[in-house]
């Protein structure tokens, strides 16, 4: 858990994991923050399977993004050929404000985030789009991976169909698509087939569920072309909820693949593992002090002086309250608090996120992966899980719920630590639509979370109270404070 990047001030990193597969743990890195002039937002990022960004302020905003590629352990199979080759593709909205704390100070000030005013994909516009080479007959995989402020967004290529393959580390059902809506935070991959004529073929993104629509281009090139790509721009659904839960519901895990390990994917039987753990999370917009705040729970989230996870461990006072958010809506009215929720190691939760709002929410939950069980419209009830998907849902660490519906996840919390839950939408996040679960295990076991590095970068009472421990310490203690 002492990877929790809020020990470092520039370094808050999120990652959306996938495949993990290695045998060391443990991946050491060093992370150097720049400024610089670029266009519109930096140069292609590299192949991805886990997407990072900084967390700090508006710096996500400003380009703070990117892109990991791990790939799978040798000898457990993937249930595909393997591609000639790998493009990511990072899609998301942009604004042009250059500088992001401009955007931080119209959040600060009580603004809501503005429409953005174009999307991008690895960085670029329409008029200097990215390119992609392919040559006739051969497939490719592409990692597509929605690393945007705010906006849902659909892709499309010219001509071609998509076979997905995985979503966010599990291997999917091999369906094709025309198209595939990928919600913020959100990340998949498929499989291209360039199986056409010789030419250029658009490579669409566009927003959804916005009453205007914003379309940006790249080109799918193949590699003994000399036609440009023509034709109108293809488009995707714009306000069509129902459609895009359907596709939605179409995305399964492929039982009889590997996952991490080689036993296949379909060997966790999550649907006949008692649920013991109800958490119903429902999300709403108010005027606090006159200023726009999000909530969980009417809990709106403000941060402490001292990162939780460095208070559990040195167990300091005063930062944050186990019980400060309740598990289920209470219809209170909104209000600040440092929102901890309780949770039992090992115990396996039903989660259920309820959007009574006209937006789509993405939510994600650091740490894990969860079964994306059940979607649909209106108030969830017990009732609901008669149409539980207890076989073959996706599991995934990402979201999304729509307008006036719900989502249901279960989750095994079989990870001790400190999690974030939150909104992916960067303007709800940053005014309070996020809380952190507690996952918490008596024995304090090396095997189920590792002890803190003496090199960790503490911040806040927890550097105070280091010091006071090194004073009193018969041996060294290196200590690096912020």
């Amino acid at each position: 858990m002492f990877k929790d990047t809020k020990l470092l001030f520039f370094s808050l990193i999120i990652t959306s994991v996938n495949f993990v597969y290695s045998e060391d743990p443990y991946r050491f890195f060093d992370w150097k923050v720049t400024y610089g002039d670029i266009y519109p937002l930096g140069i292609r990022q590299q192949v991805l399977i886990v997407i990072f960004f900084f967390l700090s302020f508006f710096l996500k905003a400003a380009g703070g993004y990117g892109g990991i590629s791990i790939l799978s352990r040798p000898g457990v199979p993937v249930p595909f050929l393997a591609p000639v080759k790998e493009y990511t593709l990072l899609i998301g909205d942009w604004y042009k404000t250059a500088i992001h704390s401009i955007l931080k100070e119209k959040i600060d000030n009580g603004m809501e985030l503005p429409f953005p005013d174009a999307i991008l994909i690895n960085g670029r516009s329409s008029s200097n789009g990215a390119s992609f080479t392919v040559d006739q007959g051969k497939t490719y995989r592409l990692r597509i991976s929605n690393v945007g402020l705010m906006t849902s967004l659909n892709i499309q290529i010219q001509g071609h169909q998509m076979k997905l393959v995985e979503v966010e580390g599990t291997h999917t059902i091999q369906n094709y698509y025309p198209s595939l809506d990928v919600h913020v935070g959100q990340s998949m991959s498929v499989l291209v087939t360039a199986d056409q004529s010789s030419k250029d073929y658009y490579i669409a993104v566009s927003t959804r569920f916005t009453s205007t629509t914003l379309t940006t281009t790249a080109i799918l090139h193949y590699s003994n072309s000399e036609q440009k790509a023509s034709g109108p721009i293809p488009t995707g659904p714009t306000e069509q909820f129902d459609w895009s839960m359907n596709q939605a519901r179409t995305i399964r895990t492929n039982l009889s693949a590997s996952g991490p390990r080689p036993n296949p994917q379909g060997s966790y039987h999550y649907g006949s593992i008692p649920v013991n753990r109800t958490i119903q999370l429902a999300n709403s917009a108010a005027l606090v002090g006159g200023k726009q705040r999000y909530a969980v729970n009417s809990v709106s989230f403000v941060e402490a002086d001292t990162p939780l996870k460095l208070a559990d461990y040195f167990k300091i006072d005063g930062v944050f309250r186990l019980g400060s958010i309740d598990d289920h809506p209470t219809g209170a009215a909104v209000h600040l608090d440092t929102a901890v929720m309780a949770a039992d190691f090992r115990a396996f939760a039903e989660v259920v996120f309820q959007n009574d709002e006209p937006t789509v929410q993405s939510w994600h939950l650091d740490g894990y992966n969860f079964w994306v069980v059940g979607m649909n419209k209106g108030e969830w009830s017990p009732a609901s899980r008669n149409d539980y998907n207890l076989n073959d849902a996706v599991s995934r660490c990402t979201a999304q719920v729509y307008p006036n519906s719900w989502t249901a996840v279960y989750v095994a919390l079989d990870n001790v630590g400190m999690w974030n839950v939150r909104s992916q939408w960067w303007e709800r996040r940053y005014l309070g639509q996020q809380f952190y679960l507690r996952v918490y295990s008596p024995a304090e076991s090396r095997r189920d979370e590792y002890p803190m590095p003496d090199n960790a970068l503490l911040c806040g009472r927890a550097a105070k109270e280091l010091i006071s421990t090194a004073k009193h310490s018969s041996g060294s203690i290196n200590i690096s404070i912020f």
